[in-house]
């Protein structure tokens, strides 16, 4: 089954909060995984109801995003599409785990800098 997806946008990151985007990507994959379309759609004012209606009229499968408030992801939820919230990192990251099936609620997509150990 061929799926759309919507990515909250901040610069090259996924936004941090679902109720201040004013970008989205919007991705269709096709049946074997591939990614058919994409665009990139900027919205006229921070608004989470308006995004949820553009996400119904989009027809959105799954939304990714940062921090959402419960009313939202619970009324997405309501309307049968998977929400897969606090995610954090570049959104082309994000948009390739989504497609090899590797990304959850929580992923953090960030490079972690090697640690180096103090103890000798």
């Amino acid at each position: 089954m061929s799926k759309k997806i919507l990515i909250t946008l901040l610069e090259s990151t996924i936004a941090p909060r679902f109720d201040m985007t004013t970008e989205v990507l919007i991705a269709s994959f096709g049946e074997d995984g591939s990614i058919e379309e994409n665009k990139t759609i900027v919205l006229a004012h921070e608004s989470a109801e308006d995004l949820c209606q553009l996400i119904l009229a989009e027809e959105v499968n799954v939304v990714i995003c940062g921090g959402i408030e419960e009313e939202f992801l619970e009324y997405l939820t309501w309307k049968k599409v998977q929400v897969l919230d606090s995610v954090m990192g570049p959104w082309e990251r994000a948009l390739e785990c989504f497609r090899v099936g590797q990304l959850k609620t929580g992923t953090i997509l960030y490079d972690r800098p090697e640690r180096n150990s103090h103890v000798k």
